[in-house]
C-alpha cells in the first residue's frame, strides 16, 4: 500500500480505518475484519472511547508491532504538561503497545499553552512513547503558532471531501511539509450523491465512495473511512486498481465549494492570532 514519509522514521499508509462513533462491540469486530482485510493503520482517539477494543483486535490480530500503524489523539481538555503525560502513559496501556506511531492534539484550546503541550509530546517522542507529533482542526493561525515552537509537527487532520476541499490549508501545509488527513471523506455521504462521482464511478465500474477515496489519496489526501459492515470494509480497501484521468480528477477539483459540515460550540476555526 502506498504511505507517505512523515519524518526520518515513520511511514503512514495513506488508507486508513477510522473508528469514530463504533461502540466497542463494534469496533473490535470492524478493526478485527479491517486487519484481515489488509488495512494497516487505524485512526481512533481518546475521546472515541474504544481504545481497549482497538487493543483487542490488535490481539487478536497476530500482527507484529512494526507491521500496523497507530493514530490517536490527546482530548481538547487534557493538554498543557501534565495533561500530555498522563495520556500518553495510559494510552499505551489501553492500547497494549508499546508506542504510538501518530499522536495528534484533538482539537485546539487556547486555554492552554501550545509551546508547553507540544513540548510534553516532544519529550514523549524523545522518550520513545510516541513516533510522530500531529494535530486535527487546526486552521493556519493555529498552526502557525505550534510551528514557532519549533517541535517538529507532521500532520494535521481536517474535515475534507469533495465539496469543502480545503485548499488552501492544503498548500499552507505543503509549504510546511506537513501531510493532510481527511476525515469525513463522502462528506458524511452527501457528497456520495453529487451528479460529477456519480457519472465517474459508473465510468469506472466502481461506487461513488471509491471514487473520491481514490481521488483523495491519488493527490496524497491521507483517509481513514469506517464502517461496521464487512462488505463496507471491503469495498472501500479496493481503491488502488484503478487511476482517475486527470479529465475526472479536475471535474471532481471543480466541483463547486460548501460550508463545512462539522463546527461543535468548542471549535475555533475563526481564530485568526
Amino acid at each position: 500500500m502506498k504511505s507517505i514519509k512523515l519524518n526520518d522514521q515513520v511511514s503512514l499508509p495513506v488508507l486508513g480505518f477510522g473508528v469514530w462513533q463504533l461502540s466497542p462491540e463494534e469496533c473490535q469486530q470492524s478493526v478485527e475484519e479491517a486487519f484481515k482485510v489488509g488495512y494497516r493503520h487505524i485512526d481512533t482517539a481518546d475521546a472515541y472511547g474504544n481504545h481497549h477494543a482497538v487493543a483487542a483486535a490488535i490481539k487478536s490480530s497476530g500482527l507484529k508491532r512494526e507491521d500496523f500503524f497507530i493514530t490517536t489523539k490527546v482530548r481538547q481538555n487534557n493538554q498543557g504538561k501534565s495533561g500530555v503525560e498522563e495520556s500518553v502513559d495510559r494510552f499505551l496501556e489501553e492500547l497494549g503497545i508499546e508506542y504510538i506511531d501518530l499522536l495528534l492534539i484533538h482539537w485546539p484550546n487556547r486555554d492552554f499553552s501550545i509551546e508547553e503541550t507540544l513540548k510534553a509530546l516532544g519529550a514523549a517522542k524523545n522518550a520513545g512513547k510516541i513516533r510522530a507529533i500531529g494535530v486535527s482542526n487546526f486552521n493556519e493561525a493555529h498552526l502557525k503558532e505550534a510551528l514557532a515552537v519549533g517541535v517538529e509537527i507532521v500532520n494535521n487532520q481536517v474535515e475534507l471531501h469533495p465539496t469543502f476541499q480545503q485548499k488552501e490549508m492544503r498548500a499552507f501545509l505543503k509549504e510546511h511539509n506537513m501531510t493532510i488527513t481527511s476525515y469525513s471523506t463522502n462528506g458524511r455521504g452527501q457528497d456520495l450523491e453529487l451528479p460529477e462521482i456519480k457519472e465517474i464511478a459508473e465510468k469506472y465500474g466502481k461506487t461513488p465512495y471509491q471514487i473520491i477515496l481514490n481521488w483523495a489519496v491519488s493527490q496524497d489526501i491521507i483517509v481513514i473511512p469506517r464502517s461496521s459492515k464487512l462488505e463496507r470494509v471491503k469495498e472501500n480497501f479496493e481503491i488502488f486498481d484503478f487511476e482517475l484521468s486527470s479529465e475526472d480528477l479536475e471535474k471532481i477539483n471543480n466541483i463547486e465549494q460548501k460550508p463545512r459540515l462539522s463546527e461543535p460550540a468548542f471549535a475555533d476555526f475563526d481564530y485568526t492570532s
